[in-house]
């Protein structure tokens, strides 16, 4: 039925269109989550077994992985209905971010494979890495969302502040 004949559905698809705010015990969640995996990451890495320049190929190679992260979220949120619209971004563009990332995944992930450390202690770092871009996916969904949502209650102030100028001045 046509939202303009049935005034609850037209109720609910306005509600649907305003962005919610994720609750302040999500956040700490997201946040936290973030935390301890950048602390079970920086403890796997601090005390990785082997020669100095393994452990800081390794290091570059998390660090590399977290910012494609954040760089690929960004890009896929950016160009979220973008394309359809004409005016998302490049080919070369979209290869160089999903090439970086799957280059910063694949590269880390041949080096922790290849490592020459004992298998559970591989196994810790391969997961706490993995949880490591999960949460970064996670807090740059979270930090989006947040904006996005900052920017529509401006834009709605600035309307209703808008409407009561026209109305004073009527």
């Amino acid at each position: 039925m046509a939202p303009m004949f049935n005034p609850s559905l037209r109720a609910m698809q306005n509600r649907s269109s305003i962005p919610q705010r994720d609750t302040r015990a999500w956040q700490l969640q997201v946040w936290a989550s973030f935390g301890i995996a950048l602390v079970l990451c920086a403890v796997g890495l601090a005390w990785l077994p082997g020669e100095p320049m393994a452990r800081a190929f390794m290091f570059m190679g998390y660090v590399f992985c977290l910012s494609t992260a954040f760089a690929l979220a960004k890009f896929v949120r950016d160009n979220q209905g973008g394309a359809a619209r004409g005016n998302g971004d490049t080919p070369l563009w979209k290869l160089v971010v999903w090439g970086g990332f799957a280059t910063a995944m694949g590269l880390t992930g041949w080096g922790l494979w290849g490592m020459d450390i004992n298998p559970t202690y591989k196994a810790f770092l391969g997961v706490s890495w993995l949880y490591l871009i999960t949460s970064a996916f996670t807090l740059a969904k979270m930090l989006r969302d947040r904006h996005e949502t900052d920017l529509f209650e401006a834009r709605l102030a600035g309307r209703r502040e808008a409407t009561r100028e026209i109305a004073r001045d009527a």
